[in-house]
């Protein structure tokens, strides 16, 4: 009996992605995984349904847990709350409630200057991002409290250190610590537990932009003090599984760190 043995999770942006040597190619992707073999129940959502289906398959078939999948696309012109809103309901009427709720889905537009900077695509950055956060949050709250549950969001280095041309994307992340951090206070009261991960993931679009751009990926993507990327799922996913597991919680509003597999609890 895995230690997520009949618990159900959401995870956003958890399409199935892989690496040319086949291990998980997406932070996702690694989770899911990681959450299915310790019995997890699933609920992926993201915008690529191929992608949704392919990742049901796979987890169903080779762990034998019951996956949901979502199409779903927090954006700045739809009606967000409803988008979030179809996603829960189909959560718990397939599985009764919500043990664990990750906000790992994000889209930007990564390398352009802040002075180009439209408002579309700082606009796409903080509804990807922010605002998912913000609507999944308050939706689970309720089945959170229940279940006293665990949230984990996905902030990033580029808000911590100020990377070149990630402004939109910085600012999105650095809205998630933000929000975590009243959401950590706020439900401590609850018994929820909320925590954020920052992660370095080798993942399948670094490795195709390392194939397709050697010089500008030298550049850009510097290699993390362990000496490697971390792994989507064997060092991340495997975190996040700690982070919602009964027997094992960091202290309510605490930040996990992941760089290129250290942990480290500031």
């Amino acid at each position: 009996m895995g230690f997520l043995e009949g618990k159900t999770a959401i995870i956003t942006g958890a399409g199935r992605a892989v690496l040319s040597d086949g291990r998980c190619g997406s932070i996702g992707y690694g989770i899911a995984t990681a959450y299915a073999k310790e019995g997890a129940n699933l609920v992926i959502t993201g915008r690529n349904v191929k992608k949704l289906e392919d990742a049901k398959e796979e987890l169903e078939r080779l762990y034998g847990i019951k996956v949901l999948i979502v199409q779903a696309d927090v954006n700045s012109g739809v009606d967000n709350e409803a988008v979030v809103a179809n996603v829960v309901k189909q959560t718990v009427d397939t599985f009764g409630g919500i043990d664990v709720l990750i906000n790992n889905a994000q889209a930007s537009a990564s390398g352009v200057p802040l002075a180009e900077h439209t408002t579309e695509q700082f606009d796409l950055a903080l509804y990807s991002g922010l605002f998912a956060a913000f609507y999944y949050m308050k939706a689970c709250y309720p089945y959170l409290a229940k279940s006293k549950g665990a949230v984990i969001n996905f902030a990033s280095g580029a808000g911590l250190f100020g990377n070149y041309g990630q402004s939109a994307y910085a600012a999105a992340k650095e809205g998630i610590r933000g929000l975590s951090r009243v959401a950590a206070t706020e439900w401590a009261k609850d018994g929820i537990n909320v925590n954020i991960v920052c992660p370095l993931a080798w993942t399948a679009q670094l490795e195709q932009f390392e194939k397709a751009y050697p010089d500008a990926f030298k550049e850009n993507v510097k290699m993390p003090p362990a000496g490697h990327y971390g792994d989507a799922e064997l060092e991340i996913g495997r975190v996040c599984v700690q982070l919602a597991s009964p027997d094992f919680k960091y202290m309510t509003g605490e930040t996990i760190t992941l760089e290129g597999g250290m942990g480290q609890r500031p």
